[in-house]
């Protein structure tokens, strides 16, 4: 069964048989893969009321060793979310009651973030149709396909220089 970057690599190899093409196998699917993906746990986050940043500093904040609380920096370096959009994205929250920000102990300068209790709750009812949507999405794959998939991925992501800091 072919698909749809099958067709794309049959074509290419039509129209300039001297290339090769083949990284496109990789690169496409992985894609595709990624807005097929994010719309299905688009749909997830919106029924809480959320989209992905704002689960994931929430989910964030929630691994974090008790008490949940974080500098925004810290809070930066473990989500997946952009320097850019962390201010924006706590504002947000913070309005909505998730999160509060409040003086450091330490340095008067810095602020901590944590989870309110609404944040906390919000939180422990999303994650598991978060984990639901993802198995869902991975069901097409055997265990063992996963456990390699999942292997080959942190070697790329590794050679890209992606590495824990």
């Amino acid at each position: 069964m072919a698909d749809h970057v099958d067709r794309v690599l049959e074509q290419w190899g039509r129209q300039r048989p001297d290339l090769d093409v083949s990284p496109m196998a990789v690169i496409g699917r992985l894609g595709r893969l990624h807005r097929l993906v994010d719309a299905q746990l688009g749909q997830t986050f919106a029924k809480h009321g959320l989209d992905r940043a704002s689960f994931d500093v929430l989910a964030t904040l929630r691994r974090s060793e008790p008490p949940h609380r974080l500098t925004p920096a810290e809070l930066m370096r473990s989500s997946m979310v952009t320097s850019g959009a962390i201010t924006q994205r706590l504002d947000r929250l913070e309005a909505r009651g998730l999160v509060a920000r409040t003086p450091s102990a330490s340095d008067g300068r810095s602020v901590q973030v944590s989870l309110t209790d609404e944040g906390r709750a919000l939180i422990d009812q999303a994650l598991p149709d978060h984990i639901a949507t993802e198995n869902r999405l991975l069901a097409g794959l055997t265990e063992p396909q996963r456990d390699h998939l999942v292997d080959a991925l942190r070697t790329l992501l590794e050679s890209l220089d992606d590495t824990r800091r």
